[in-house]
């Protein structure tokens, strides 16, 4: 008859020492940045186009008395966009235009505000 082996019992177990809480994990050094790259110099724009600018008015120009549609009346420079004064009647427009004129040794042109010459300018 076969011999019948003992059964293996099993080991018994050892009592692990307790281990003592993990450490932080060390960090990990940043990762070295990359060096850049150098930049292309960027692409040159093509050339706008100029509008044309408008002269300067003259040191001869002429002083503009007219009057607004909200009824005031403006001083400005013949060639110039950009009103000097503006009045609540055409009398002293007129007063501070001719004390300008004297000054600078310009001409006042006064513009017509009613009737069939409304618009027109009236030389003083």
């Amino acid at each position: 008859m076969p011999v019948k082996k003992p059964a293996a019992k099993p080991a018994p177990k050892k009592a692990e020492p307790k281990k003592a809480a993990k450490p932080a994990p060390a960090k990990k050094p940043a990762p070295a940045k990359k060096p850049e790259p150098a930049k292309k110099p960027a692409p040159k724009a093509a050339p706008k186009k100029e509008e044309p600018k408008k002269a300067a008015p003259s040191a001869n120009a002429s002083y503009h008395l007219s009057k607004r549609e909200d009824g005031k009346w403006q001083l400005f420079i013949t060639g110039s966009d950009k009103v000097i004064k503006t009045f609540a009647t055409k009398a002293e427009g007129e007063a501070y235009a001719k004390e300008k004129a004297s000054n600078t040794g310009r001409a006042i042109l006064a513009h017509n505000s009613k009737g069939a010459n409304k618009g027109k300018i009236k030389k003083k």
